[in-house]
């Protein structure tokens, strides 16, 4: 009734436009009906029942009377407009919680992402002032607030620091040190720094300071990680090594810093760097310019892949550049003389003192087996007297610790009667240097017109002449030369041939009359037993008849 009160109130101007405007308003309504149903369906269900109310009033509206399609629509779009409203301000509230919780996720993940606060400064310690007038200039280390502090080990006055640039200021010769320190840590403390992270991916203060001092850090430079092994085996020294080996080690490090530096113009090289080139490259190099034997360049070779595995075992290297590398075998020689030479060089008139006691000494080797080391520690205590008069050495091997226990045959005797009075400790001889013994030998064998020698086959002689080819068992050997196993004492203990002549011959004589060679129709040529196998020609006969 209200709605048809007032289309009847509406003037007649109106109904021209009305008619003009009608097709366009209901297509208009229409669009805002749909547009308005989505926006309301998508808005809390207290406020959805309020919103279909004025809908469905305002399609009914629409559907009664056409004629009043002018007050209802401006009645409608107020509605609408006030519909429209309260949904974006409900869309605008969703869209700030939205907006807040995504800032507060982002935020988070910022963090998460966020790489930890890094920073080195230097300063001067003014407290602690040193008789000299000066303060030591400390370093410090800050990590996601943790702090590591350390010492530049440099002094300086505290009026040439400036605390804004931290860092010392004038041209004198103690500001320049001081900078200069200054600036060798801090590149120092940036790579430590960005090795962590990418190695471990924590890192910590305390780490970046320990890298700095060296403490837990790996060794990734081949010279470095070799001077460490030899610091570490010169503290063995004495323990359970030796320093002869501790030499071998030196001289090996010199080899290989004269070849980086000859062939790379480097003072070190990195592990990772390491390969089959590099190898071929020091075998050339020890070869060639160092006119090393084979013997001499496998014994260098076998130690930088010591030094190769060390690093392998440290996790610093992940391969061996050593595994399709085959090195080339020294021919072998023979370890021992012969008799003929061992009486060449006892019979032989040597005019030079110092020659013939290194000649004196490898005699007495070859009569008693010991090896150099053993025959410079040899004293007075080591020798025994048995219950029937006979002398004894019973002394442990320097090598392998065990027991040796010689008896000493005539030879041996006369030469340490010969040299008692020369005596200058309970040592039973004035040994001198390996070194200076092979060069003697080397003037020996000229003289012997004998190949090679050393003094190592001295007890290779006593294994083979002096031992084994008289009848001696090879147990026996095995004890008296120190070994642990007779497969080492094998090496040492060779057949000859003068040995084979006489066994064959001491052979030949307990065999004899024992064995017959005979010819039989039903068996082969063959040798057997004689009392069970040898048939009389009578016999033979017999048995055919």
């Amino acid at each position: 009734m209200r709605i048809s009160n007032k289309n009847s109130k509406i003037d007649k101007t109106m109904k021209q436009d009305r008619e003009n405007n009608n097709s366009n308003n209901n297509k208009i309504n229409n669009e805002n009906i749909y547009d308005n149903n989505i926006k309301i369906n998508n808005d809390n269900n207290h406020d959805n029942k309020n919103v279909n109310k004025y809908v469905n009033k305002y399609v009914k509206m629409n559907v009664n009377n056409n004629s009043n399609n002018s007050n209802i629509n401006n009645d409608n779009n107020s509605k609408n407009n006030n519909i429209k409203m309260k949904v974006d301000n409900d869309n605008n509230k969703s869209n700030k919680t939205n907006n807040k919780t995504n800032n507060n996720t982002n935020n988070d993940n910022l963090n998460k992402k966020r790489r930890s606060t890094f920073t080195v400064l230097f300063y001067v310690n003014r407290d602690k002032v040193k008789q000299n007038g000066l303060c030591p200039v400390m370093g410090r280390i800050t990590i996601d607030t943790k702090l590591a502090q350390f010492s530049t080990k440099t002094d300086i006055d505290s009026t040439l620091w400036d605390t804004k640039s931290r860092r010392a200021i004038g041209k004198s010769s103690q500001s320049i040190l001081v900078n200069r320190a200054i600036d060798r840590l801090t590149q120092e403390i940036n790579k430590f720094y960005l090795e962590l992270v990418d190695k471990q991916g924590y890192v910590t203060a305390e780490l970046v300071k320990n890298a700095l001092s060296g403490i837990g850090r790996k060794q990734d430079m081949l010279l470095k990680l070799f001077n460490e092994h030899n610091q570490e085996f010169k503290l063995r020294v004495g323990v359970n090594r030796v320093e002869d080996t501790y030499s071998s080690y030196l001289r090996s490090y010199r080899h290989l810093f004269y070849f980086i530096r000859q062939k790379y113009d480097m003072e070190d090289i990195a592990l990772d760097k390491l390969n089959l080139n590099f190898i071929d490259a020091y075998d050339f190099y020890l070869r060639v310019d160092r006119q090393m034997k084979q013997s001499t360049i496998l014994g260098h070779l076998i130690i930088l892949k010591k030094m190769v595995s060390r690093a392998i075992h440290q996790g610093i290297l992940k391969g061996d550049p050593f595994v399709n590398y085959i090195t080339e075998q020294p021919e072998k020689q023979c370890r021992h003389l012969k008799s003929e030479e061992i009486d060449k060089i006892m019979q032989i008139h040597i005019a030079s003192k110092k020659v013939c006691h290194t000649r004196d000494m490898f005699v007495f080797s070859c009569f008693t087996g010991l090896a150099y080391s053993d025959l410079r520690n040899l004293s007075q205590k080591h020798i025994t007297t048995q219950v029937d008069g006979s002398l004894w050495i019973s002394i442990k091997r320097q090598k392998t610790k065990s027991e040796c226990n010689i008896r000493l045959l005539d030879i041996p005797k006369q030469i340490i009667d010969k040299y008692r009075n020369d005596r200058k400790s309970d040592k039973i001889f004035n040994m001198i240097s390996l070194a200076s013994i092979c060069r003697n030998l080397e003037k020996i064998a000229v003289l012997c017109g004998i190949e090679h020698i050393t003094f190592h086959m001295a007890r290779h002689n006593f294994g083979t002449h002096i031992t084994l080819s008289q009848g001696v068992p090879i147990e026996t050997v095995s004890r008296m030369m120190g070994h642990r196993s007779i497969a080492t004492t094998q090496i040492y203990a060779k057949i000859t041939n003068k040995k084979v002549n006489e066994d064959m011959k001491l052979l030949s004589e307990r065999i004899t009359d024992k064995y017959a060679v005979f010819e039989d129709k039903t068996m082969p040529v063959d040798i057997k037993l004689n009392q069970n196998f040898k048939r009389s020609k009578v016999e033979q006969q017999e048995k055919q008849q």
